[in-house]
């Protein structure tokens, strides 16, 4: 049987008591991160004004992040191309090493 907990978290300094199944508690915890994250950001370009604009807008920045990430197949195609030039460059720094060796 699944147990739900009943968790207080802060965004953007405010408050909020949620419940979530406990199994779920850390996503929901890097869930609450991540919105504070970008709501923050939003909030302190300067460009939008007031809570509630600023949760729109965190709103439907994320919700297009999602729907670009299922559109590329279900993963962040940008880290991944990141992932494989970060590799590239790790494969060049040792390829000259060896080739002294044969």
């Amino acid at each position: 049987m699944k147990t739900t907990a009943t968790m207080d978290v802060t965004i953007m300094g405010r408050e909020f008591r949620v419940t979530c199944p406990d199994e779920e508690r850390e996503e929901l915890l890097q869930a609450v991160a991540y919105l504070d994250k970008k709501m923050r950001e939003i909030r302190d370009s300067g460009k939008v004004v007031g809570s509630e604009r600023v949760a729109i807008m965190a709103a439907l920045n994320i919700a297009h992040e999602l729907l670009t990430t299922r559109k590329r197949g279900g993963f962040d195609m940008e880290e991944f191309k990141r992932r494989i030039v970060h590799m590239q460059v790790a494969l060049d720094a040792v390829m000259p090493e060896q080739d002294k060796l044969f």
